[in-house]
């Protein structure tokens, strides 16, 4: 996949909200906040107010305006799905989404219960979005699968990023893509090579498409590196798979 937003698993990013607050280990070190706040110190539009919730209605028709298909992860500086963004913008943004149909959206969230509530209360959404929640560790992430899994999606995937613990045995059933990474940057959080190797095996054993997106601060061997050092190899090669889309349910 060409990516011209540097990140692995999409195409281009689209915020029409930035800022967040914490809900889980997850958002110990987010990368997010980091970058606002340096968009802050420079001035940038749109990071007026830091890394505080903000909404931007201007920024709402921006994929109308591109007409070649794109892959688009929703809302990389912020979350969707946030308690602070009212239901109505909720809507304008799913239907400018279900208009763009040219396009597909990528919606990832760690507030899955109201993303679950508000895709039900909708009666679904369009079949170009694809539903995701986190899952960095079993406490927390792991509890979200299950509010993903009977959502009405064309796509339903998991982004274990930063991946914290080993997961163990978790239930795949209706779940279409899993994304694997480590943490980066100063202090970053070590990721195993086992914990990575045992979510992989279970996706290859039912069917699910696997991606491993980074080793991030630590390589496989548990050195701290930099990121671009430890690369993107596991057991010698890339693991890049995507949905098939014409076969999701």
């Amino acid at each position: 996949m060409a990516s011209k937003s540097g990140i692995e698993w999409t195409e281009h990013t689209w915020n029409p909200t930035t800022g967040c607050t914490k809900v889980s280990p997850g958002c110990k070190h987010c990368y997010a906040e980091v970058m606002a706040r340096r968009l802050h110190a420079m001035g940038a539009p749109g990071y007026e107010r830091g890394f505080a919730l903000t909404l931007h209605p201007d920024r709402l028709r921006q994929p109308l305006k591109r007409r070649q298909p794109t892959i688009y992860f929703v809302n990389s500086m912020s979350d969707l799905f946030h308690e602070e963004v009212p239901d109505t913008y909720l809507d304008e943004v799913f239907a400018v989404m279900e208009e763009a149909e040219q396009h597909v959206f990528q919606v990832l969230t760690k507030r899955a219960e109201r993303m679950h509530d508000y895709i039900l209360g909708r009666g679904g959404c369009p079949p170009n979005v694809w539903l995701g929640v986190s899952v960095e560790d079993r406490k927390y992430g792991v509890p979200r699968i299950d509010l993903l899994r009977h959502l009405p999606a064309t796509v339903r995937f998991l982004s274990c990023e930063p991946l914290l613990e080993d997961l163990g045995e978790i239930d795949l059933a209706s779940i279409h893509w899993i994304i694997v990474g480590g943490e980066s940057g100063h202090r970053a959080r070590p990721m195993r090579k086992h914990w990575v190797e045992r979510l992989r095996d279970q996706a290859e054993e039912a069917g699910v498409a696997f991606f491993f997106k980074q080793w991030g601060a630590y390589g496989p061997d548990g050195v701290r590196r930099s990121k671009k050092a430890n690369g993107r190899l596991l057991d010698g090669r890339t693991w890049d798979a995507m949905p098939a889309i014409t076969a999701m349910t």
